[in-house]
This record gives structure tokens, C-alpha cells and sequence, in this order.
């Protein structure tokens, strides 16, 4: 593992690492999961917005002393055995595996939703095939390598930060003045806000993809927090001025309707007021905030398969560097994620990822109570909110994704302690 044939180049400097956690962030939470949330929450989606940022600030806290205590690809996974035991370990890493891929197909689906809108072709053609051709696409431009990525990752993330201002800019003055802000029992329920916590709660954890990528920051132990810190600030601001801007201008039934009927309700608020250039504009920032998510998704994710491939937790080909870039992992979590898309359902893909990864910070928080004195950087009180509130809200979504999600962690870690037990076996033979 010292060698340098076996490990990953630190490339990334600060900006570099900001614009990787914006471009995994400024995407699917914003052009899908507000409006998610507002169809569960109604107007209470707002503080559930700022509810969810808050859940997510403790565990940035305890991911990022974390990752500058310890440095490596595989983020959770490497923490829960570092910090833990390895079943929590492995947890961790599985988990991750099933949360970001159904994100990264909810991407994928968000993409296909608003080119097909675009288009005028949302009746005629499955929401599933643009969506499958873009994650080809995506999985062999990783496969390239970081550092192309990394480029085309800073200019997906300018042209998405444009496009949003634009739509906040656009809407502002109607949104004011607008009568949708009313709260009341036949607004909002209890259980649909802390639903739409759980959603919103996905939105904000794409600074996760940071900490993954440890070994290929640089100075991680003074750049991955800072990173955190900036890119949490930047997409609290900017969810909240969305989702101000959608949902006083078209209330949050409208919002919430136009997400599930067709997947881009940016899109469709801007059509809504007869605005059609800026709702093109709109549109080619969604699109481009999609590549980016799917990208920096992929990205992450082969980064922990590599590490369950280095552990034995994953088939050893996932281990395997070519040329210094884990080309079979890319490959293999691309080949999930069309999988997952396959369903072509965007809320169901989207509520299963909020469950699975809820539980992944949660083993976060957990691993962040165990760090010595010497590497804790934070008081422990925001990793036993952390703890707490991951716990509590994962089991907010509805029943049928939370009995599946524990499903498959029960069979995952039954293969897992399978595995161990096939490990210990054959290691005295080969003595």
C-alpha cells in the first residue's frame, strides 16, 4: 500500500476540493428534492430545509475531523474500522454504496426529466433511456481520469450557480408578494415535515464526497474542513432562496405536483409565468448540475469500492489501479447505478438514498465519538446531535423503504461475515 503504483495522487488543492463538494451538492437537492419536500411538508418546507442544513452542519463536523485525522479513500467505511469494528465498518461502506447510487440514479432520471420536457418529448420517450446513455456517458469520462473530471466538474458547477441565481433573481419579486407562506394544520403535518427533513437531509451531503477523496487532497488535515465549511455555507444560502423563490411564487402543492408529474419543476414555474427564455436557461443549468452530481457520485463511490476491493470486503479486481485511477471500480459502481435506474421512479430512488444514508452518518457520528483528544477538533455535543438526529429521522420515510433498506444491510453483512469466515479458513493454509 506504500508504494506508489497503489495509491492515489493528492491533485486536488482547496478550490479544487470546494468545487468537488459544490458539483455533488448543486444538483439533484435543489432541482428535485425541494420540490420533493414541499409535496410531504407544504409550507413547513422551508424550515425543514434550514432543519435538515443543521443535521447536516454536526455531521460535516464530525466528517471533516475525521478525514484530516485520517486521510484516506473510503471516508465511513475506513472510519467504522479504524474507530469501531469492522461490521460497522463494512456497514458504513455498504450503505454508501446503496444511498449515493440511488442519488446518482436520481440524477441521472432528473437529467432525462428536463431534457425530455425541453425537448417536448417527455410522452414519447422513457424516462429511463436518456438516463441510462448519460450514465454510460459519465462512467467512462471518470474512468479518464481525475484530473479531466476535476476541470469539467468546476465548469459544471459555474454555469449551475448562474443558472440558479438567475431563477432566485427572476422569481424574488413575485414570490414576495405572493399569499403561499401560510401556515396551518391543512398545510403542513408533523410527520410530512420531518419527512421532508429526511429528503432535504440528502440534499446537503454531498461534502461527504470531500472526505471520501482524503488521499487525493492536499494538506487534507487544513483543507478538507475548511472545504466542508464553504461548501455547506454556499448551498444552505442558496437552497433556502430557491426554495423561497418556487414556493411563494407557486405554492407548495404546485411544486410538489410538478415534481412527481414530470421531474423538473424549475423548468415548469418558469413555463408557468410564461418565461420561456429563462426557463431554457434553467434548464441547461439543471442539465449541467446533473453531469456534475453524477460525475462527483461516481467519482466518490468508486473511491469506496476501491477501498472495500483493498479490504477483501469487495472482489480484489475493485482494488486494482490502472494508471494511478481505480478503473474496474468506476466501472462497477457505474454498472449499479444503471441498475437502480432502471425503476425509473425519482421519488422512490430518492427516498431509499435519504434511509441508507441516514444510517451511513449516522456510524459517521458514532466513529467521531471515538477519536482521541489529540485529533477532535469540535466539542462532542455536535456529533451526538449528529448521532441522534440520523437515527431519528431515517426512519421518518415510509415504512416499505426502511424495511427494504434494513433488508439489504442484513444481507450485506451476512455476506460480509461470510467472507470473514471463508478469510479466516484459507489464511492458515497459505502459512
Amino acid at each position: 500500500m506504500s508504494s506508489s503504483a497503489s495509491t492515489l495522487k493528492r491533485t486536488l488543492a482547496l478550490p479544487g476540493a470546494v468545487f468537488m463538494g459544490l458539483g455533488s451538492m448543486v444538483g439533484t437537492g435543489v432541482f428535485i428534492s425541494i420540490g420533493l419536500a414541499a409535496g410531504v411538508a407544504g409550507t413547513a418546507v422551508l424550515p425543514a430545509i434550514a432543519l435538515a442544513a443543521f443535521v447536516a452542519i454536526c455531521n460535516g463536523l464530525s466528517s471533516a475531523q475525521l478525514a484530516a485525522a485520517h486521510p484516506v479513500s473510503g471516508g465511513t467505511y475506513e472510519y467504522g474500522y479504524t474507530y469501531l469494528k469492522p461490521c460497522l465498518g463494512f456497514s458504513a461502506g455498504w450503505m454508501f454504496l446503496l444511498a449515493k447510487s440511488a442519488s446518482a440514479a436520481t440524477a441521472a432520471l432528473g437529467f432525462s426529466g428536463y431534457l425530455l420536457q425541453q425537448c417536448h418529448l417527455q410522452d414519447r420517450i422513457p424516462l429511463i433511456l436518456p438516463a441510462l446513455g448519460i450514465i454510460l456517458v459519465i462512467t467512462l469520462l471518470v474512468k479518464s481520469g481525475l484530473q479531466r473530471s476535476n476541470w469539467i466538474n468546476t465548469v459544471v458547477v459555474l454555469m449551475t450557480l448562474f443558472a440558479l441565481l438567475l431563477f432566485v433573481v427572476t422569481l424574488i419579486p413575485t414570490a414576495i408578494h405572493a399569499e403561499n407562506f401560510h401556515f396551518s394544520s391543512s398545510t403542513w403535518t408533523t410527520q410530512g415535515f420531518l419527512k421532508a427533513c429526511a429528503l432535504m437531509f440528502v440534499a446537503y451531503t454531498g461534502y461527504g464526497r470531500i472526505a471520501t477523496m482524503g488521499e487525493e487532497i492536499q494538506n487534507p488535515r487544513r483543507n478538507i474542513p475548511r472545504a466542508i465549511f464553504a461548501v455547506m455555507a454556499v448551498t444552505s444560502l442558496l437552497y433556502l432562496a430557491v426554495a423561497f423563490a418556487a414556493v411563494g411564487t407557486v405554492g407548495a402543492e404546485s411544486l410538489g405536483e410538478m415534481t412527481r408529474s414530470g421531474a423538473a419543476p424549475l423548468e415548469s414555474i418558469l413555463q408557468h409565468l410564461n418565461k420561456p427564455k429563462t426557463a431554457f436557461i434553467i434548464t441547461l443549468g439543471a442539465l449541467t448540475a446533473m453531469l456534475g452530481v453524477l460525475l462527483n457520485l461516481i467519482l466518490g463511490l468508486s473511491r469506496i469500492l476501491l477501498a472495500m476491493g483493498r479490504r477483501g470486503d469487495m472482489p480484489a479486481l475493485f482494488a486494482k489501479l490502472h494508471n494511478q485511477n481505480p478503473t474496474a471500480a468506476v466501472l462497477g459502481v457505474g454498472f449499479l447505478i444503471a441498475l437502480i435506474a432502471l425503476s425509473g421512479q425519482v421519488q422512490l430512488s430518492w427516498s431509499f438514498s435519504a434511509f441508507t444514508v441516514l444510517l451511513y452518518y449516522a456510524i459517521t457520528n458514532l466513529a467521531a465519538l471515538r477519536l482521541p483528544p489529540a485529533d477532535r477538533r469540535f466539542p462532542r455535543f455536535f456529533s451526538v446531535v449528529g448521532l441522534a438526529a440520523c437515527l431519528f429521522l431515517a426512519f421518518q420515510v415510509d415504512p416499505k423503504i426502511w424495511i427494504s433498506g434494513l433488508g439489504l444491510l442484513a444481507i450485506g453483512l451476512l455476506g460480509h461475515f461470510v467472507q470473514r469466515k471463508r478469510n479466516s479458513l484459507t489464511l492458515p493454509s497459505q502459512n
